[in-house]
């Protein structure tokens, strides 16, 4: 039986009760869409999943992208990504996510993303303290506290994001073993623009929809009026009142609303402090589907 324990913070909620190696019926899917709705942020702790059930589960919120720099992924699994630093033979074993800016992951895309699902494997610890937290911050409670007039002028503004800008950003960081984007990976991930302010689906709450790593310009306005709002924006939605840091454990299975949050992971670990994580991105198709939401509304429970 699903048990929710939220955090008493501005995000966040702990769920018990259920082995995600089983699949959801409908009532039980419905019932987490709507918590991570609302908190932004759930943990699933003291979960064993292989990489195929990892992606059975998160498959049940939406189609599973494939990275597109196509590399650190699971054997034969290829929707589960490797997040790690370690490295064998002098090769890494994964991304290593740890110093990202502040994101949102996909806003770069067309179709964007709805949820992140993390499963870590090995966390690192010094003096028994785990290192390498995640971060969050709110764009329910960042839209909610923006003045009324800022409201209004972000009211039809739509904001361009780029996939390059974060990429290049990360290759920059000294030490970084992320390769240059090749012209066929550029041409896959072209600029696209999404409201600045967007409606949850299932909420039906603004969210304000520009993040740090991905937002280039705001369409329509001069560069400098366009950097301008983006740095006041920036600025806001970084506001410590609207953050929550998850501490991670071996086992728990992290998911998160892209729409609700942004995120970025803590460098607070060295090379040789390892850490493992296994992620699936899901994409927001069937969360933006009349037909899907209806389905989980009526669903009894």
């Amino acid at each position: 039986m699903l048990t929710l324990e939220p955090t008493g913070e501005i995000l966040g909620a702990t769920v018990e009760g259920l082995d995600l190696a089983q699949p959801f019926d409908d009532a039980t899917l419905a019932a987490v869409v709507r918590a991570l709705a609302e908190h932004g942020v759930l943990c699933f702790p003291r979960q064993s999943l292989d990489a195929a059930a990892l992606r059975r589960f998160s498959a049940q919120f939406g189609t599973l992208e494939v990275n597109v720099t196509g590399k650190f992924q699971e054997p034969g699994v290829p929707e589960v990504m490797i997040l790690s630093n370690m490295v064998a033979d002098g090769e890494p074993l994964g991304l290593a996510d740890a110093g990202q800016d502040w994101h949102t992951d996909m806003s770069y895309s067309g179709t964007i993303a709805y949820a992140n699902v993390l499963h870590a494997i090995r966390i690192p610890r010094r003096g028994g303290r785990p290192l390498g937290d995640t971060r969050f911050a709110s764009m329910a409670a960042a839209y909610d506290a923006l003045p009324p007039a800022m409201k209004e002028r972000l009211r039809g503004l739509r904001a361009v994001h780029d996939f390059a800008k974060f990429w290049d950003n990360m290759r920059s960081r000294p030490g970084s073993a992320r390769p240059p984007l090749t012209a066929a990976q550029r041409a896959q991930k072209p600029p696209v623009s999404h409201p600045a302010v967007l409606y949850h689906p299932v909420s039906g709450r603004p969210l304000l929809y520009v993040n740090p790593g991905y937002a280039l310009r705001i369409e329509g306005l001069p560069q400098v009026q366009s950097d301008e709002l983006l740095a006041f924006l920036f600025d806001h939605q970084l506001d410590p009142r609207f953050q929550y840091a998850h501490r991670w454990s071996e086992g728990d299975v992290l998911v998160w609303d892209d729409l609700v949050t942004l995120h970025c992971a803590v460098a607070d670990y060295g090379p040789t402090e390892h850490r493992l994580i296994k992620r699936c991105q899901v994409m927001a198709d069937r969360l933006f589907d009349p037909g899907w939401r209806a389905r989980l509304a009526h669903a009894p429970g």
